[in-house]
């Protein structure tokens, strides 16, 4: 990394800390978050940290900002940083390419989804890919058309696609401060709070002997039709978001979370 951005990762750490140290007192407090939570020990392979992750976008119109303010908020992280670079998929397939994330917006239909991240699965645990599909048919009704919505959905999104589960499932509980905690109320709830930095810290606090984030193929195609998405695997109580897994053969396997709207 050059010496500009080692320093401006310097000044974003020391306010991600500084905001821990004040938060610190709220852990023990009813409703908040666990110690962990990773999603399955998923990662993206490399041999080092911290290391940069590219988001391709597809995305237009509103989503641009969103997306500039997403890859602004994760690389705020010690371990990695999020680099939006010129994305190379058709927004209505939003295929993926090996190596990143592709982030896409289109009107995909009344499915009953918001959002959705998939992640390809090799080797067990690493990430070789993923993308993020943002459902406008839903983000162009007055309920969701907002930009603390599309702030909270991309965010968490882009989240699961470097490993990140979510810190609490219940819509209805006190927000956490965190884009990783489902609401009803989003205004309090766009961006990561410190227990997600901490947690990416936990993921790739290890190295690998090889890395999934230097490829930049297409590689696979992508699947926005509940059909094409595998097994459920988990679902929350409330019936508001759902996991689903594929595989491909080989050990590899394709990971998808659903929002619904």
């Amino acid at each position: 990394m050059t010496g500009g951005t080692s320093g401006r990762r310097t000044v974003r750490r020391a306010a991600v800390c500084a905001f821990a140290v004040l938060t610190l007192g709220i852990a023990a407090l009813p409703g908040t978050a666990g110690a962990s939570h990773t999603w399955g020990g998923y990662h993206w392979a490399r041999t080092s940290n911290p290391f940069t992750l590219k988001l391709g976008d597809n995305v237009s119109g509103p989503w641009d900002s969103v997306l500039r303010t997403t890859g602004t908020d994760w690389s705020a992280s010690s371990v990695l940083d999020t680099t939006v670079v010129a994305g190379s998929a058709n927004p209505k397939n939003c295929r993926p390419t090996a190596g990143r994330v592709q982030v896409c917006n289109a009107k995909y239909g009344n499915n009953g989804w918001l959002g959705i991240a998939q992640i390809w699965i090799t080797g067990g645990t690493h990430i070789s890919q993923g993308t993020v599909k943002l459902n406008d048919t839903y983000f162009a009704t007055p309920a969701y058309n907002t930009t603390a919505w599309r702030n909270l959905v991309s965010c968490q999104e882009v989240g699961h696609t470097l490993g990140l589960d979510h810190q609490d499932e219940a819509f209805d509980n006190a927000n956490l401060g965190t884009c990783m905690d489902y609401t009803s109320d989003p205004s309090t709830n766009q961006h990561p709070n410190a227990h997600d930095y901490e947690q990416l810290e936990a993921i790739y606090g290890h190295a690998d002997s090889g890395t999934t984030v230097a490829s930049s193929t297409t590689s696979g195609s992508g699947a926005h039709e509940q059909s094409e998405w595998g097994q459920e695997v988990a679902r929350s109580s409330d019936h508001r978001t759902a996991r689903y897994e594929r595989a491909l053969g080989g050990g590899a396997k394709v990971v998808t979370f659903v929002i619904w709207a």
